[in-house]
Formats: C-alpha cells, structure tokens, sequence
C-alpha cells in the first residue's frame, strides 16, 4: 500500500549518506515463516508457459494456468516469494492507493467500477484458492477505514465518498469510527481482508507443485524472446523453449524503455511494534495524506503470551532520491503515537519496492510492441498483493482465449491523455538525474568512507560506486546503471545502490537485486593514479 508525489532529490546527499550504516530488519513475515526450498533449473526443458518470477503475481498466475491443465514452469533468479511480495503490509482492500477520485478521473465511472470489481473479486479468489488448498495463513475479513488527516478539508473525504458510489463499492460514510479510537471522520469499506503472505505464498507453492507445476529458485533469466516457440535462456546457459511466457518481475526485465516511462519506482517505509493484544480494534487504516499512512495488526505469539503487532507503513519518496531514511521511520513513529495507544520503539523496521503507473492502476496483458505470446504484470502501484492476484486471473484467460472484461482496463498499451501530466512529470524528473555525471564525487576518497557504508567518488571521467565493508575491505564497481546509464546512489540502511531513474537496485558489490537491469554493476575502471 503506498500512495506517492513525485520527491525531487535533495540538495545535502552527502549529509544525508552519513547519517546512519544501520540496517533494516527483516519484515516480520520474513522472520516468521519458513523458507520455501526448491532446486535451481539445470537441463533444458519445454513447457506451454515459463513464468519469470516467483512473487504474488508469477505464482497466481502458474497455480490456475496448471489448474487450467497447462503445463508451467516457474523461474526465479532468487528464492520462491523472497522478493516483493516479502516486504509488503499484506492489506487486501478494494480501496486503491491513487484514491477512486482519481480513478474516475483518469478512467471514467465505467473504468472505476471495473477497478472496484477486480480488487474485490481478487480477495475472493485468495479466500477461494485458501479454503480449497487448506492454507493456513492467518486470512480474515475485517472492515477498513479511511480517515482524514489533520491538515485536510473534509471536503477530500467527502468527494472521495462520492466516488466510490459511483464505482459502485458498499462503502458507508461516518463522523468517527465506531470505536475509542480518535480518528475522526471517515469511510468504511467492509470485507477487506489480511493475511500472512509468506503462508500464503509457501501453501500456494504446494497446490501449485501438486497441480504438476515445476518450480526453480536461483534461475536467473537473462533472455527473453517471444515468437511461435518463447525462449527463455538463463544466466547458466540453460534454455526454456514455452508456448507463452509471462515476466513477473515487478518491473519488467525484457522490456528497456517503454513500460519504464509509463511508471516510476519509490521505496516506501514499514515499522513493526509491539502492543498488548486486543488493544486496539483489528482493521486496516489509511489515512488522507499524500503521502499517505497505512496501518494494521498482526497477532504474535512468544513463550511469554500472545501480543499484536501494530504494523505502520508510510513515508514514501522516489527510489534512489531524497532519502532521508532514519528520519523516515523517526517519523513513522511520530506519526503513530498521534492515533494509536501504546506505540513504543519498533522491533521491525523494513521498506519495499512499489511500482506507481502514471493512472493509478497496474499494467497485465500482452507486451507493447512484443510478439504476441509475451505477458507482463507490473506497476502494482502500492497494491502489489490484488494487482497480483488480478494478474493471476486476468493471464490465464488471455493465455486460454477467454473473454476477460478486465483487459483493456490493465491494456498495457494503454495510453490516457488524461495522466499525460502526471507521464511528463515523472519522465522529466528522470532526465534530471542524469546531471549526477556532472557533479563532483560525493567524498573525495575512498579513505574517508567507513566500514558498512558506500560512496559515489569521481575519477577523472567516470563514477565509482565504492563500498567498505565490516572488514574494511573496499569494492569498487561503476556506479553507472546498466539499464539506461543513471548514477547510482546509496541507501545506508538497506547497504545497496539504488537508480534514482527506474529504480534498478544492486546489492553493496554491485549483484543486482531488482530490475529493470538484468546485470550487475560493471567492473570499475583502474585507477591510473595508483
């Protein structure tokens, strides 16, 4: 769940780089489920659909592609799940992130109530596959509330209201909550659900491997053609010859430019504490700002007794730009303590990835500009977990040559002269960081950066991102993106370089971590002056 404005970057990044090497911790659903195993590809091999990546929307779509009788393979260049989908908040709400105001402006009341339809029916179809797959995963219904921030009219609310009855969503209008807590006023939207998405994830794995899907985790897809037979060929060499493929990757990685001016990556920011169980009423909360807070419970159980876990996500800026991270999740807490009793110092503190689209809604179906057996799903556009499922649905009707009354919504060829604002906005503001090539190294040597942290320094003519590790041992690697040449930047409390551009992300040597490159940081150029 994020809800974002465009950040420009700051003008102290080096300040902001020296803040602070702590790290996050994992998200708790990292810390509280098991890992789900599984072999890396090794031998060539054929199926009637390769799906490349194993989060929310990879998954979804191979369980009912093989429920369907297809035969399905799954890649991914990490672990099962261990991706996005690892590091959301788990709201499951036909509530979405750009607001239903906006919804009905980019994509008309006939558009809105198609939005409404699908995020609703998504939550089913997870109720559905948990119920007929016995996946244990703590899933409830409960109510949602969205309420007004201090600083904004009720107007807000009030137009907001109006258009969710035009997209024709149960939604019920109040002066408070019905409740201790004060909120003040606020929309209802009942039958929301939350979950464990790793349970979900690991079960949904299961019914999948049962319905004979093949499943491989550290299989990196390096090529991905389409044509009469798809080929998918992998870092080790291997080749997936498949009827169709579908790219799951959050953001897509055999696509370099199209899908990537149509959407805009941000990081967006989670706490985790601990608070007496049954303390606060179990709902999912959002609030008005823009950004905008999102907030629900988890019930925990130590040696001790049972307690909640008050998850509160917020905090949103553009990925790579205007970071400013400790004092993010400082703010998370402020911000907290304001509505809800008992909100000490974190014990999780985590952040993820979202894909914003230019109007608000995710992009599932066929490649622009691709053959025509090439699938993508992306810009999940803070509402990873109903986007996904959404995909899953939609994929598997338009593999199969169903009718789907939701595909030329999520076209993702679709172009609106309405978001062309919002299109020119972001896309200028990626050109702007490429200026990061003209300025001067954000520390003058390697020498003056500590252990667990990075650099950007300039030799000469080139950027050299530079890492010191705990042992104090340097790694040098060129601090230009492989996808389409930004400037990298350091997030001292993830330890990884991010693209301020299109949001590609490498691990502190340089190991690409998230798309859209497909490869790691290059080799740095020597130093002439030693």
């Amino acid at each position: 769940m994020t809800k974002k404005t465009s950040s420009l970057p700051s003008k102290n990044k080096t300040a902001r780089k020296r803040l602070s090497s702590r790290r996050s911790t994992p998200s708790v659903w990292v810390a509280t489920a098991s890992i789900i195993r599984s072999s890396t590809l090794d031998k060539n091999t054929n199926a009637d659909v390769c799906v490349v990546g194993a989060g929310i929307a990879g998954m979804t779509s191979a369980y009912l592609l093989a429920r369907e009788g297809k035969s399905v393979v799954v890649v991914d260049k990490n672990g099962i799940s261990r991706g996005e989908t690892a590091y959301t908040t788990a709201h499951l709400s036909s509530e979405i992130d750009a607001s239903y105001r906006k919804i009905v402006q980019l994509h008309g009341e006939k558009g809105a109530q198609l939005a409404a339809q699908s995020h609703t029916a998504a939550i089913s179809e997870i109720e559905s596959i948990i119920s007929r797959e016995q996946i244990d995963c703590d899933f409830e219904r409960l109510d949602g509330y969205l309420f007004l921030a201090h600083k904004d009219s009720g107007k807000k609310l009030v137009e907001e209201f109006e258009a969710t009855q035009r997209a024709k969503l149960d939604v019920v209008r109040l002066d408070r909550p019905p409740f201790s807590l004060k909120l003040g006023p606020c929309l209802r939207f009942p039958r929301q659900a939350q979950f464990h998405p790793l349970k979900y994830m690991a079960g949904l794995a299961r019914a999948f491997k049962r319905a004979g899907g093949r499943l491989y985790a550290k299989t990196e897809a390096k090529e991905i053609k389409g044509g009469k037979s798809a080929k998918i060929k992998t870092q080790n060499g291997i080749t997936i010859s498949a009827e169709a493929v579908v790219v799951a990757t959050n953001t897509p990685v055999n696509d370099w430019v199209k899908m990537h001016t149509k959407q805009a990556a941000y990081r967006t920011y989670v706490i985790g504490v601990r608070v007496p169980a049954d303390s606060i009423p179990k709902a999912l909360y959002w609030d008005t700002e823009d950004p905008f807070h999102y907030v629900r419970l988890q019930r925990m159980a130590d040696r001790a007794k049972a307690h909640d876990l008050l998850i509160i996500g917020g905090e949103d800026h553009k990925t790579g730009q205007d970071e400013d991270i400790e004092n993010r999740f400082a703010r998370l807490t402020t911000w907290g303590r304001k509505y809800f009793p008992g909100v000490k110092e974190p014990e999780f503190r985590w952040s993820g990835q979202v894909m914003e689209s230019v109007d608000g809604l995710a992009f599932i179906g066929r490649n622009p500009g691709d053959e025509p057996n090439v699938y993508i799903a992306t810009g999940d556009s803070g509402a990873g977990l109903t986007h996904g499922t959404i995909a899953g649905m939609l994929l598997r009707d338009l593999i199969l040559g169903r009718d789907n009354a939701w595909t030329r919504l999520y076209d993702p060829s679709r172009k609106s002269l309405r978001a062309a604002l919002t299109f020119a906005e972001e896309n200028l503001n990626a050109a702007g960081q490429y200026a990061a090539w003209m300025t001067p190294g954000e520390v003058g040597t390697p020498e003056e950066i500590k252990p667990g942290m990075g650099a950007v320094i300039r030799r000469g003519l080139s950027k050299i991102a530079v890492y010191r590790d705990d042992a104090g041992k340097l790694h040098e690697r060129s601090a230009v993106c492989p996808h389409l040449g930004c400037i990298v930047s350091w997030n001292s409390t993830e330890r990884s370089w991010d693209c301020p551009c299109h949001g590609s992300r490498f691990g502190p040597s340089g190991k690409v971590r998230n798309g859209p490159a497909i490869g790691s940081l290059e080799k740095a150029p020597p130093d002439s002056s030693r």
